[in-house]
Order: structure tokens, then C-alpha cells, then sequence
């Protein structure tokens, strides 16, 4: 299979090692206010939302009070302190951007958190050098079951779908990106492990993690 010329990668979940967290912030949010026990479709539902459709969406699912904005506004307070000062990369994360940097490969970010929180993500796990584009789901219409946001972050790099890889751990990502003509590396995500066969049959390729495609070469990714 020919070799590519850029990739695109999901934050949460694939190259961060973050996704618990998220759990963990709900379970604490949805507690205080008597939910002692999240639904398992909850994580999975809301994974691929942007803040603003995840408030919504939490809201009308358990009939609470607040508005979008004062539940985004009290889950921001709880996230700033893990995205500025304790979020870890993925195994093997750092090294495969650096390997596909020095390969001449464009990378770019395609996430659905927002910038206030993963900037200071990639600052201090110090992977912010080696993207040349990035993009979030509030810049686009559709989410990320759609293409929209693998296409804008493509189009950023100069790239066409066809020569470009997009990494991500969720199925539904994963089917949007395939269906803008992406070929796709599912990544595992403890979060996602009741997709998992889901996303082996869906994903051109897929991994525990990025050590598995050290030493770099592109003709090995998929061939």
C-alpha cells in the first residue's frame, strides 16, 4: 500500500491518556447530583461530542436543572488543574511523532476537547512542536461521526484523504474518518473496549499502542 504523506490524530483517548479521567469527572459530577451509577452507553455517547453537545446531552439525559453553559463552566474548574499539570501521553506516543516528524510526515490535531484544555495538554507533554495544524469540533457543523473534521484538518496540512492516516480510538470517529476517504489506525482505549471488535474489523490497522509501529517505517503501517 503507498505510503502517506500526513496524519491526523485524535487527542483524548490516543495519543493522551485521558479518557479515565473523563470518567472519573463524571462519576464525581453525576454523584452530587444522586446519580450514583453511570449508565455504560454514557462514555460512549458523549465520547465524540464537543463540550457544549456533551452538556446538552447530559442535561436531557438525567433531567438536571443547570444549563449547558453552568455544567461546562463547573466541568472546566475540574479539568483545567489534570490538563495543565498531570495528563501522560499513550506509550510510545512521543516517539512515533518524532519518528514520523523527522520522516517529513505533516501532522495535524483532530479533537473534540477544546483548545483551553488540550494546548496546555500538549505544552506539558511536550508533543505541541510537532503538529502543523489543528482543528476542534466547534469549528465544524457535524461531529465526529461525520468527516468534516478529518477534512479540515487535512485541508490545513495541504493534504488529500487518500495519502492521509487518521488515528483515533472510538468507532464512531473512526467510521467518520473512513468515510471522507481516510484510511484509519484504531488505537486501544480502555474506554472503548466493549468496540473493540467494532473497531479491529472497521480500522485499517490497529494497536494497543505506538510502540508497536517502532522503528518507523511507512511501507510497515499497513503492509
Amino acid at each position: 500500500m503507498r505510503e502517506f504523506d500526513a496524519a491526523v490524530f485524535d487527542l483524548d483517548g490516543t495519543l493522551l491518556d485521558s479518557m479515565w479521567f473523563w470518567s472519573e469527572l463524571d462519576g464525581i459530577f453525576l454523584k452530587s447530583r444522586g446519580i450514583d451509577i453511570i449508565p455504560e452507553d454514557y462514555l460512549l455517547a458523549i465520547a465524540h461530542l464537543g463540550g457544549y453537545e456533551t452538556a446538552v446531552y447530559t442535561k436531557e439525559r438525567f433531567s438536571l436543572p443547570e444549563s449547558p453553559e453552568e455544567m461546562m463552566s463547573e466541568w472546566r474548574e475540574m479539568s483545567l488543574d489534570f490538563y495543565r499539570n498531570k495528563v501522560k501521553l499513550k506509550p510510545g506516543a512521543l516517539e512515533y511523532l518524532r519518528a514520523l516528524k523527522n520522516a517529513g510526515v505533516k501532522l495535524a490535531v483532530a479533537t473534540a476537547n477544546e483548545e483551553e484544555l488540550f494546548r496546555p495538554a500538549i505544552e506539558l507533554t511536550g508533543i505541541d512542536v510537532y503538529f502543523d495544524a489543528f482543528a476542534d469540533v466547534s469549528e465544524v457543523e457535524r461531529k465526529k461521526g461525520f468527516p468534516d473534521i478529518y477534512l479540515l484538518a487535512a485541508g490545513r496540512l495541504g493534504a488529500k484523504p487518500e495519502n492521509t492516516v487518521v488515528f483515533e480510538d472510538i468507532y464512531i470517529a473512526l467510521c467518520g474518518a473512513a468515510d471522507g476517504g481516510f484510511r484509519t489506525v484504531g488505537v486501544l482505549d480502555d474506554t472503548s473496549l466493549r468496540d473493540r471488535e467494532l473497531i479491529m474489523k472497521k480500522a485499517d490497522r490497529y494497536i494497543s499502542d505506538f510502540t508497536e509501529l517502532l522503528p518507523f517505517e511507512q511501507k510497515r503501517l499497513f503492509g
